[in-house]
Parts: structure tokens; sequence; C-alpha cells
């Protein structure tokens, strides 16, 4: 597959983004976090941290808790709540992959056996209902209600955003902004609570508090739009994400709806048998593929996410240029630049 960017991702292609700015800035604290996690993972009943373990350390970039890292150095706090919450963040989101897990029936991820394949779908459910009641122990901790409203808020939207794309899976009738509302709640959300929390920590004013929101609820969705290329990729997959999982399970993502809403009616037809009755056979894929090539959807999903990329840029711009915000703009190169 060859998408074509325009010309603010070519210019993130050519620049080669990497995470390896943010990491430098944010390794002492990171360090912290991964002890953190790993302490507070820890139980009598051995299942618990055995599974658990096996989630964490199946990789991943860590992005959202960088996102905290990074937005309270931004925001010149000098505590140790961060390292709390960057936790925090962190335990939300193993969560959700244990229950959406169980939920997708995937059998992967990250590249390695999901944790229901090998304890079964009640250990998976029962341990990631374990992993959220660690977040908002961490989350008691650090003794603000400020923080406490955002990441619990954050927490049932995602939750909301579940139920949402449970209700458009397999619905061939999704539109475009259906598919936002879902990705907006069930992935951005969490991005926006873990830039927001820096801002709260470094007491700084609304207007920075909500341009941190932003900047984090924009890098979400598109960091969501990416990954649906992805799933329609034939090239490295960078996320760890299974070439063809979405389409298998039936997922209504924005490839889809550009593809269904612009196909001829042999192609609905098409569509309708693979995603919508989920009556797939050999080549269904490939065909897939090429229909949304046919329509640019693959290329017309990327460039939304090049504008959701560019929209958390422009966010930071209230903030002085120092290096925490350089690399926060490179995470945003280096998101997009995964599909290219």
């Amino acid at each position: 597959m060859s998408v074509k960017p325009h010309q603010w991702m070519d210019d993130a292609q050519n620049s080669k983004p990497s995470l390896s700015s943010l990491l430098t800035l944010v390794e002492e604290d990171l360090k912290a976090v991964n002890e953190l996690v790993i302490k507070r993972m820890q139980n009598p009943v051995e299942l618990i941290p055995e599974l658990a373990r096996h989630l964490i350390a199946s990789g991943g970039k860590r992005i959202r808790p960088l996102l905290t890292l990074a937005s309270a150095r931004l925001c010149t706090y000098e505590g140790s709540h961060h390292i709390t919450l960057a936790a925090c963040v962190e335990f939300i989101h193993s969560a959700t992959l244990l229950h959406d897990d169980v939920i997708d029936e995937s059998s992967m991820r990250r590249g390695v056996v999901s944790a229901h394949e090998i304890w079964g779908n009640q250990a998976s459910v029962l341990v990631g209902d374990f992993l959220f009641s660690r977040a908002f122990q961490l989350m008691v901790e650090v003794g603000s209600l400020d923080i406490l409203s955002i990441l619990s808020n954050a927490s049932a939207t995602i939750a909301q955003g579940e139920v949402l794309q449970l209700l458009t899976s397999q619905n061939l009738e999704t539109t475009h902004e259906k598919y936002l509302q879902v990705i907006s709640s069930k992935t951005a959300k969490l991005f926006e609570a873990a830039a927001e929390i820096g801002a709260v920590l470094g007491k700084r004013t609304d207007q920075e508090r909500e341009a941190l929101a932003s900047f984090g609820r924009n890098i979400g969705i598109a960091f969501q739009l990416v990954d649906d290329v992805l799933d329609y990729g034939t090239h490295k997959i960078k996320f760890g994400k299974n070439v063809g999982d979405d389409f298998k399970e039936g997922k209504i993502t924005l490839p889809v709806v550009w593809a269904f809403e612009h196909g001829s009616i042999e192609e609905k037809k098409f569509w309708q048998r693979t995603l919508g009755d989920l009556n797939q056979k050999e080549g269904d894929l490939n065909q897939a593929i090429a229909y949304m090539m046919k329509h640019k959807a693959l290329e017309k999903t990327l460039e939304s996410a090049g504008t959701y990329a560019r929209e958390a840029q422009n966010q930071l711009q209230i903030f002085p240029l120092t290096p925490v915000r350089a690399a926060l703009e490179e995470l945003t190169c280096f998101v997009v630049s995964q599909a290219l």
C-alpha cells in the first residue's frame, strides 16, 4: 500500500520524527513510572500480577503516560505527583486493553498472545477491573479533587465510547460524524486527560489548561485515525497492530466509511457481506484494500489525521518554545508518520 501524503505529512516523513527527544527529556521520570507500575501490580493473588505483567511487559510506546510527564514538565511542575498520575494513566489504559481484547475476541496484542487467550475471559475482565481500582487508588493518593474529576470523567467517557463502538460495529450506516464521536470518547479522551492533568499540577491558567486538553484530544484522534489506516496496511506494523483485525471483527472505521459512501452498488454489497454480515472468505481483505485505494479512503483518512495533528501543534503555541514543547510538536509528526 502507498498512501500519498499532503505537504505537511510529506515534511513529517522527510524529517523522520521520533520519540527519542521526548524520551530523553523525561527518561528519569518514565523510569520512576515503570517502577511504580510494577510495584502497584503486586498482589497476594498470584494471577493478578502474572496477567498484568504479561500485558504491560508486552511493550507499547507509553504515549499516554508520556503526555502526563511532558505536560507537567512543560508547565514547570516540580513535585512528584506527575509520576503517580502517569502510572494511573497507564493503569487505566491497560485495563481498557484487557477489556477490549475480550470484547473483540483478539488473539494477539502487541505481537504476543493476548491475555484472554491464555487465562480466559473471566480472568482478563477481573484483572482489568483490578487495574482500574489501582488507578483510582493512585488518584486518591494525589489528593486533588480536580484531577480526580478529570480522570474519573475520562474513565466514564471511555466506557461510553466502547458502548458506542459496539453499536456501530457491522453498521454500515455509520457516518463520519458518528465515527469521530466514537473515537473521541474511546481513544482521545484518555489522551486529553493525560495532557490536561499536567496543567492542573502546574497550576496554570484555564486557557493553558484547555490548550493542553485540546492538544491531547487532537493527537488522540490523529493516533486512532492512523491506527485505522494501519489495519489495512501491507507494510511493517509499528503500533503492534495485526493487519486486518478491524476488518475481521466487522469494525466500521473511517476508511470503511469513505469507501462505502463512494462505492458502487456492487461494492456496497461487498461491504454488507464482509462487514455487515461478517461473511468473509479468502481474498476479501485484499479486495477491501483495493476498494479503499480506488476511492482514496486511506489517503483521505491519513489527511484527516494530519489535520488533527496540526491542530494539536497549534494548541502548544500558547507555551514558550522550550525543548519540551519542541519534543511534543515532534510527537504529533511522529504519530502521523507511522502510516507513511
